[in-house]
């Protein structure tokens, strides 16, 4: 009997694919929860603009009445590992989908920041952090 590796590597990596999309919601929906417990409004969520990619959440921090592009990022190891995941690059694209929606939105001279949700999730339980203001362009 012949196995052909091509295709059980196609169907190992549509689980992890499958897997990731899964934990990937999952953060996202701990994210939500924990923004509206926490005075903010959501706009959207993964908001899309063409070639640049997409926004996680886009919210109003009600206290500050800022809008605010919110990174959304968990890992099974740490917090620490997940915050490591906007890199440069995350963030030139970032930058890029916030000016987008601005424009498209009429809000070119709103005041906004950038923050990051770094979330862990394992067996030991759900641990969040929120970065406000994590970077800057």
């Amino acid at each position: 009997m012949r196995f052909n590796f091509g295709i059980v590597i196609f169907i190992l990596m549509g689980e992890l694919i499958q897997s990731t999309r899964k934990k990937g919601s999952q953060s996202e929906k701990i994210a939500f929860d924990y923004l509206t417990k926490n005075n903010f409004s959501i706009l959207n969520q993964n908001w899309r603009s063409g070639k640049y990619g997409e926004i996680d959440i886009i919210a109003t921090d009600n206290s500050s009445g800022k809008l605010v592009f919110i990174e959304v990022k968990s890992r099974s190891t740490s917090t620490d590992d997940a915050k490591e995941l906007v890199t440069k690059n995350k963030q030139r694209q970032l930058y890029k989908l916030a000016k987008s929606y601005l424009y498209l939105n009429g809000k070119e001279n709103c005041s906004c920041r950038f923050d990051v949700i770094a979330i862990r999730i394992n067996k030991e339980g759900n641990k969040l952090e929120h970065i406000r203001n994590a970077f800057y362009k």
